[in-house]
C-alpha cells in the first residue's frame, strides 16, 4: 500500500508539473517568442510529460533488495533514458523547422539562405545520431555484464569501437564528408552544378549523399565523398545569375556583323535574358569552318538552359532560311 501511494503521488506530481509548465509556456507563447515556444510546446508536450512521469516514478520507488521493485525501477530507468533521447530529438526537429521557417522561401536569389539550409539539416542529423548513440551507451551501462561495452560505446574506444569503425568506415567517411561539404561553402541547396557532364540543381544535402535534380527531372544521387575528392562545376556559388554559351560552325564566307545583328535581336527580344550581358565572338577556326560563340546571361541555371536552346534554334533557322551559303561546306579542288 505504501508503494502504491508513493506511485500515485509521483503521478500526481508529474501531472501538476506538466500542467504548470504548459500554462507558463502558453502565456509566454503569446508574446515575443511565440514563433519558438508554440511549435516547441506542440511537438514536445507528450515526450516531456513521459519524461516527467518516468522520472517521478523512478525517484518515488524505493531502492530495496533484489525483487520486483528493483527490476521495475531498472525498467523505468531504461524508459527514462529512451524518453529523454526522444525528447531531445523532437526538440532538434522543432529547432530545424523553426530555423527553416525564419528563412526567406526563395532559394535561387539568396546565397545566404541556400547556405543556411545546407548546413542546418546535416547538423541536426549528426546531433540526433550522437544523442541516439549516447542513449544506447547509457542504457548498456545499466547492465553490469555489458557495462564495459556501454562505456566503450560512449567513449568510442576499445576493440569493439575499432571493429565497428572499420566495418562502417565507408559510412563514417561519407558522414564526415557530409559535414565537410555542408561547411566548406563549396555547394548549397539550390545551386546549379555540372557533374560528369550532367547539369542539375542540388535538391538536398545529406550526411551520406547529395541529391541532384537533373535538367530532365531525373534524380542523380552521389555520395558526399564525391564532392570532396573530385572536381565539379558550380555555376551559382557566388550568385544565381548564369552565363550560357552556344557554339555554331559556319562557312568562312559568313558575315559576322550580320550574324551579330541577328543574335542581338534574338537576345534582346527573349524574356529569358536578364538584360545584363551578351556577346558574339569567333572563338576558333578550322580548315573547313569558323566557330561562332554566343554568350548571354540569365537569372538562373534553368533560364540559361532554355535561352541557349532558343538562341541555337533561332540562329540555325536564320542561316538555313536567309543565308544557306553560310552553312558549313566541304570544298574540293579539281586539277586536270
Amino acid at each position: 500500500m505504501r508503494t502504491v501511494l508513493i506511485v500515485l503521488a509521483a503521478l500526481a506530481a508529474a501531472v501538476v508539473v506538466d500542467l504548470t509548465f504548459g500554462v507558463l509556456i502558453r502565456r509566454g507563447a503569446r508574446g515575443r517568442y511565440k514563433w519558438l515556444l508554440e511549435p516547441l510546446r506542440h511537438a514536445c508536450r507528450r515526450p516531456a510529460a513521459a519524461v516527467l512521469l518516468a522520472g517521478a516514478l523512478y525517484y518515488a520507488l524505493p531502492l530495496g533488495p533484489a525483487g520486483w521493485q528493483r527490476y521495475l525501477r531498472h525498467a523505468i530507468l531504461l524508459a527514462l533514458i529512451a524518453l529523454g533521447a526522444w525528447l531531445v530529438i523532437r526538440a532538434l526537429h522543432v529547432a530545424e523547422a523553426v530555423a527553416f521557417s525564419r528563412l526567406p522561401p526563395d532559394l535561387v536569389t539568396s546565397r545566404r539562405v541556400r547556405r543556411a539550409r545546407t548546413q542546418i539539416r546535416p547538423v541536426r542529423r549528426l546531433t540526433a545520431a550522437v544523442v541516439t548513440i549516447v542513449s544506447i551507451g547509457l542504457i548498456l551501462t545499466t547492465f553490469p555484464p555489458v557495462r564495459l561495452f556501454g562505456i566503450s560505446v560512449l567513449t568510442s574506444a576499445g576493440v569493439v569501437g575499432a571493429v565497428i569503425g572499420l566495418s562502417a568506415r565507408t559510412a563514417l567517411g561519407n558522414a564526415f564528408a557530409g559535414i565537410q561539404v555542408a561547411f566548406a561553402d563549396g555547394l548549397h541547396v539550390g545551386d546549379v552544378l555540372v557533374v560528369d557532364g550532367e547539369w542539375g540543381r542540388v535538391e538536398e544535402v545529406k550526411l551520406t549523399n547529395v541529391v541532384i535534380r537533373l535538367w530532365d527531372e531525373r534524380m542523380l544521387i552521389l555520395p558526399t565523398t564525391y564532392f570532396t575528392e573530385r572536381p565539379f562545376q558550380n555555376w551559382t556559388r557566388n550568385e544565381s545569375r548564369v552565363v550560357g554559351k552556344i557554339q555554331i560552325h559556319v562557312d568562312h564566307t559568313a558575315d559576322l556583323d550580320d550574324l551579330r545583328r541577328e543574335a542581338r535581336r534574338l537576345v534582346e527580344s527573349s524574356p529569358l535574358w536578364d538584360r545584363d550581358q551578351w556577346v558574339l565572338q569567333m572563338v576558333d577556326a578550322t580548315p573547313q569552318t569558323v566557330v561562332i560563340q554566343v554568350q548571354a546571361s540569365a537569372a538562373d541555371g534553368a533560364s540559361a538552359w532554355d535561352l541557349r536552346c532558343d538562341l541555337r534554334e533561332a540562329l540555325i533557322r536564320y542561316l538555313r532560311d536567309q543565308h544557306p551559303q553560310w552553312l558549313p561546306r566541304t570544298r574540293s579542288q579539281y586539277q586536270p
